[in-house]
């Protein structure tokens, strides 16, 4: 399970372990760190001046055109500028895509997840969303986000609304530092407010990660609920509604069943639908854990 690695330090050095598990997580994704993003996603709490200071006593951590990684990983700031730069133009056109999904019927949330949320995107990624829902209506909402996400296909971007919630349900499980990254890192695009409920419900985030309490620094303008889409649900709420739900949620589940299986990390119910079926998150820790492992032997990685 991911949690607080530990190399058996002493209190003094809690702050010098905590860079160290920061730059590790980072590096599974080829991504260094600006001193402000490393302060942010630092899993111990201090200020920026403590984190200065620390740095400069650390032989293990290495600097570069602003960023900050593992020694002799010096590859991964021209990873990271270059995805960057490639990242930019997908990036507005998700933010777009984003404002249109929020005003889908039902849907009360919309955040950009995933690698473009970074601007780490590779070449063949998927646009990542995640929808809050109201309550008894998710799986409506998603038939009308998936597509949405197929006649964006046209234009060669492929949409993935991977993970739907509804707000009966804003609590995340399990509670570990794959799940507080996933959350800190997601960038609000519509529903600023229940953005801040989702939050509120998972102060727990703050045991990992205890600086990253606001929305990322590169949030756009965060877009209100339409008219528009208060006209379209009126005709599905009630009965027909609650009849086209249950119908379109068994549809949608045979489909995924019979597409892509079951896995370990997906989850599906009335309030939630999380189509994880890589098994990210198994191997993330354990690239993680690799990298503290190697780390806690003094080895550099290469």
């Amino acid at each position: 399970m991911f949690g607080h690695y530990s190399f058996g330090v002493t209190n003094s050095q809690i702050l010098q372990q905590a860079v160290l598990e920061t730059l590790a997580y980072s590096d599974v994704f080829d991504y260094p760190l600006t001193f402000d993003e490393l302060h942010r996603y630092l899993t111990a709490s201090a200020p920026p001046a403590d984190l200065a200071a620390c740095l400069s006593d650390m032989s293990v951590v290495a600097t570069e055109n602003g960023f900050y990684f593992l020694a002799a990983r010096h590859e991964i700031v021209r990873t990271r500028m270059g995805r960057e730069q490639a990242s930019r133009a997908a990036f507005q056109r998700a933010c777009w895509y984003g404002a249109i999904l929020g005003s889908l019927p039902f849907v009360r949330m919309v955040t950009l997840t995933g690698s473009l949320a970074m601007l780490n995107l590779n070449h063949d990624a998927d646009m990542d969303y995640m929808l809050v829902t109201q309550p008894g209506r998710l799986w409506l909402a998603r038939a009308f986000a998936v597509l949405f996400g197929r006649l964006m296909r046209i234009f060669g971007d492929r949409i993935c609304v991977n993970l739907l919630v509804s707000e009966s349900a804003l609590e995340w499980h399990p509670r570990d530092l794959y799940s507080a990254r996933e959350m800190c890192q997601m960038i609000p695009l519509t529903g600023l407010d229940v953005y801040q409920r989702l939050r509120a419900a998972n102060t727990w985030t703050k045991s990992f990660l205890p600086n990253a309490d606001s929305a990322p620094a590169l949030t756009p303008e965060v877009k209100s609920t339409s008219v528009f889409q208060q006209w379209l649900e009126i005709p599905l709420r009630g009965k027909l509604g609650d009849a086209l739900e249950g119908w379109s949620m068994n549809l949608q589940l045979k489909k995924i069943m019979h597409t892509y299986g079951t896995g370990i990390e997906a989850n599906f119910s009335a309030d939630l639908c999380q189509g994880n079926f890589h098994d990210h998150r198994r191997g993330t820790e354990n690239s993680f854990n690799e990298r503290l492992a190697l780390l806690s032997e003094g080895e550099p990685r290469a």
